[in-house]
């Protein structure tokens, strides 16, 4: 079943090539929608999936590449869009 969350994560996550590394990730875990940076130094992900690819992807959110510092992170059902890749903007 295909689902959608609404990932917002926090810490050191902008400038240390997150969203590109979530790129591949969700290449991965074949995980389609976008993140992005936001101005209060988070990173906004929108994530559609297969429930367990989607838990797995999540589950790599959760550590991030090397160089990011997760601090916190907030995870929201979403609404289905339906995306066809994964962006990052």
């Amino acid at each position: 079943m295909i689902k959608n969350k609404i990932i917002t994560i926090s810490g050191r996550v902008q400038n240390v090539g997150f969203r590109y590394y979530t790129n591949q990730a969700a290449r991965k875990y074949n995980i389609s929608g976008f993140a992005k940076n936001q101005s209060d130094g988070s990173v906004y992900i929108e994530a559609e999936g297969e429930e367990g690819n989607l838990n797995e992807f999540i589950e790599w959110c959760k550590n991030g590449p090397t160089w990011a510092r997760i601090d916190k992170i907030n995870i929201q059902e979403g609404t289905i869009m339906n995306y066809s890749s994964f962006l990052v903007k």
